[in-house]
């Protein structure tokens, strides 16, 4: 297997909560982009994008979210919890024992959210953000009101891990599990056995179960936050804004998240925007169309360049 296929060797990093796994690639001279996988994927999503960033003059830094892959919790008292509040903590947790004071954040599903997070709460910290699917903080106080009957269809995993039966099916064959929200998420992506099977290797983590199905609870407002993130929680709760550069994208060929055109979610973004849609892209964007995820890291960067530009002109 060629090291294109396989981002390694692994690096670690200890924050409060978590021994982190990451990968690396770049100059550390360079600005840092932090790129956050999504559930049920893994760092390989970002394979082909790490390379392409490196060689724009990024210092690529690719973690295992906690409950995947060899990142770990340091206690077994620690909360086994998947909240967004918890994933966006991780994130600036992340970044403070790198010794990095700002990054762009880039990611999709779990991993986008992660990044909207800490770009609301942590403005400061984030130089820009590239979004999946746009805006990500979840409303939980309206998680009780339903889609249309088509799109709950392809949230059936959300209401499968409410239930003990779900915790049990998805801790037996997670990448059977995998497999099935991979082809809706995905419907355009010829996947291959050795790209489900090499993801996999992530949801061996003891934490998996507990993470993923923590999260898919508290976000239906079935199980409750870790108190250590109640107040992050009652912050996102107000829906702020993003306030820093961002990029979001839309992919044409998302099974379960409908592209638009970004005019539903432009109360959310009150700094600089760009949105673009994706041919032929489902909901794992970036190994899906990798060439489309860098570009959109690239331009988020010059948003950024361009912003800092304006404000000192206006000083």
């Amino acid at each position: 297997m060629s090291e294109r296929h396989v981002l390694a060797p692994l690096r670690r990093a200890r924050t409060d909560v978590l021994d982190v796994a990451y990968y690396e690639t770049g100059s550390a001279g360079d600005d840092t982009v932090l790129l956050l996988h999504g559930f049920p994927y893994d760092i390989h999503s970002y394979v082909e994008v790490a390379p392409l960033l490196a060689d724009s003059g990024f210092r690529v830094v690719v973690p295992y979210l906690r409950g995947h892959g060899p990142t770990a919790f340091r206690y077994a008292t620690t909360a086994r919890s998947g909240q967004q509040a918890a994933l966006g903590a991780d994130v600036v947790a992340f970044m403070d024992a790198l010794g990095v004071e700002r990054a762009y954040l880039a990611g999709y599903d779990w991993g986008g959210r992660a990044a909207n997070v800490a770009a609301v709460l942590w403005p400061e910290r984030v130089l820009g953000l590239v979004s999946v699917n746009s805006y990500l903080v979840q409303d939980i106080g309206a998680a009780a009101e339903p889609l249309a009957p088509e799109l709950e269809a392809g949230f059936w995993y959300f209401y499968y891990f409410l239930t003990e039966r779900g915790r049990a099916g998805l801790a037996r064959d997670p990448q059977g599990v995998a497999r099935v929200i991979w082809k809706r998420n995905s419907p355009k992506w010829p996947f291959s056995e050795h790209d489900l099977e090499r993801a996999a290797t992530a949801f061996a983590n003891p934490d998996y179960t507990d993470v993923v199905v923590h999260s898919y609870r508290h976000r239906l407002g079935f199980a409750p936050g870790a108190e250590e993130y109640a107040g992050l929680e009652a912050r996102l709760a107000e829906l702020p804004a993003i306030t820093v550069p961002a990029v979001t994208l839309d992919g044409l060929a998302d099974g379960n998240f409908p592209a638009t055109d970004g005019s539903s979610t432009a109360r959310h973004f009150t700094g600089p925007r760009l949105h673009r849609q994706v041919a032929d892209a489902g909901h794992n964007l970036p190994q899906e169309r990798p060439g489309a995820f860098a570009a959109a890291v690239r331009d988020v960067r010059r948003l950024r360049q361009g912003n800092a530009g304006r404000d000192r002109l206006a000083g």
